[in-house]
């Protein structure tokens, strides 16, 4: 709904990603729940009933504040009251009586009889309309404090049938009852009213008002959206899977709160999105402002900015985990690290991690990729060293390949009897087309080795032909 994402944006003027909890304090009939009621005139309360509710009122609320409520005798009391003349009451009697009930099994946290107690209440005939408002929305409280949430929507749903205004609480426990009902679609709108109607008022609060005929400023108000408010509502539009929504007031929750679950939220909404590189700029963002703390996001980072073509800025994040001690140095990272320094074809930087993974891993693999980098950077002797340690280290991924560029590195060295001789053990470890491969590679060299055998005998001759002109000086 574009329409709240726009005005919740005000919060962002008024105070410059689990879903929360929602208070469970239960307000009765929307404000303070109620002490017990005072004893009435004896026009409206005989004269039986009016010294049996004073009694019982003194023993729930005494008058001195040292005196311990006495709630088991006002129970008493209560119960005889009421069986011994509930018939004979007339309708603002039983109210009176029914009132006292409810306050006691709520100073008990009694919900359940409560609730009974607020239905019967509600059976009354000539009950005020004020009081029957009142019963509805108190029992919408008290049947979602139970877990009865479809109890909950109904009563909800009786006061704003009755009601001539709406309700923030109201509003509220509807959301939340229907989304605890799994009833997302339904807990939406509700809420979405719910912040409205408060921004509402805080918009009227904000008007000037009129003191002996001048206008003036209206007194400072606290903005009365919280983060938690705004949070519930991106649930509701994740659950349902409204990016679009999701996106637009997570930045406006971004600029209100500035958290760190809100950055991590942003940058999973461009994923849902498609939007890789946004996704990848907005973690970033996080973690330049040292919002990123854990070893999967420093990670994931780090990779992301590969596929975005900055892999040297990924391999800096994953450094910077490290020596924060946040990544760990395993294997694993180590070859993360080697593999961001390649893809930007930084081979100097690989060296580092790559040679640390070939002395950790249990198999020669880590120490083939350390010779790779060497051959790479044409460091022909530490490129065939590190080879045979792969060789000889054993459990090769691919010892066909290692013992190629073997046979590569040393080739360059000039040394044809142990190029000839890797290659050999090329053909033999290898596929078909590895041996195809390793076999053109020995003519390779046996051609190589000839043109060099025939260069050097060509020198020679050429140093026994010269022969340098006595000095001028003899």
């Amino acid at each position: 709904n574009m329409t709240i994402i726009s005005r919740l944006k005000l919060g962002f003027l008024a105070v410059v990603l689990a879903i929360p909890v929602l208070p469970q304090q239960i307000v009765l009939a929307g404000e303070e729940q109620r002490a017990p009621p005072q004893a009435r005139t004896a026009g409206t309360l005989g004269p039986q009933v009016m010294r049996a509710i004073s009694s019982i009122q003194e023993l729930m609320q005494p008058e001195d504040e040292e005196d311990e409520p006495d709630l088991a005798a006002a129970k008493l009391e209560l119960d005889e009251l009421y069986d011994r003349r509930w018939e004979r009451m007339n309708d603002f009697e039983k109210q009176t009586v029914l009132n006292f009930y409810t306050n006691y099994w709520l100073t008990l946290e009694n919900y359940p009889e409560a609730i009974n107690t607020f239905k019967q209440l509600l059976e009354i005939e000539a009950l005020r309309e004020d009081t029957r408002l009142r019963t509805l929305k108190s029992l919408g409280q008290l049947t979602a404090a139970e877990e009865l949430w479809q109890d909950s929507i109904l009563y909800y749903g009786l006061w704003r049938e009755a009601s001539l205004v709406e309700d923030d609480i109201v509003y509220r426990g509807l959301s939340y009852a229907h989304y605890q009902a799994d009833e997302f679609t339904e807990a939406l709108p509700y809420w979405i009213d719910y912040m409205e109607l408060l921004l509402q008022r805080y918009e009227e609060s904000l008007l000037p008002v009129e003191v002996d005929g001048v206008l003036q400023p209206a007194e400072p108000q606290e903005f009365p959206l919280g983060r938690d408010d705004y949070s519930y509502l991106n649930g509701l539009y994740f659950t349902l899977e409204d990016f679009p929504n999701a996106l637009e007031l997570t930045k406006t929750m971004i600029m209100l709160f500035d958290n760190q679950t809100d950055w991590m939220n942003l940058s999973a909404i461009y994923s849902g999105l498609d939007d890789e590189e946004r996704r990848v700029r907005s973690l970033n963002v996080a973690y330049l402002k040292g919002m990123i703390e854990d070893e999967n996001r420093f990670l994931n980072l780090g990779q992301s900015m590969g596929g975005i073509d900055v892999p040297l800025s990924g391999s800096k994040i994953i450094v910077d985990g490290m020596e924060k001690q946040i990544v760990e140095e395993t294997e694993d990272n180590l070859v993360t690290l080697a593999q961001m320094h390649l893809i930007g074809a930084d081979f100097e930087g690989a060296l580092g991690p790559a040679r640390r993974v070939a002395e950790m891993s249990d198999s020669g693999d880590g120490y083939d990729t350390y010779g790779y980098i060497h051959y790479a950077l044409a460091n022909y002797q530490d490129a065939a060293d590190a080879f045979q340690m792969a060789v000889d280290k054993g459990e090769l991924s691919n010892r066909a390949d290692t013992l190629l560029f073997l046979a590569r590195s040393l080739i360059e060295l000039d040394d044809f009897e142990g190029a000839r001789n890797a290659a050999v053990d090329s053909a033999d470890a290898g596929s078909e087309s590895e041996q195809r491969s390793a076999n053109d590679y020995i003519r390779f060299i046996d051609s190589t080795e000839e043109r060099f055998t025939i260069i050097e005998e060509r020198k020679a001759d050429a140093i026994d032909f010269y022969r340098p002109y006595p000095s001028l000086l003899e």
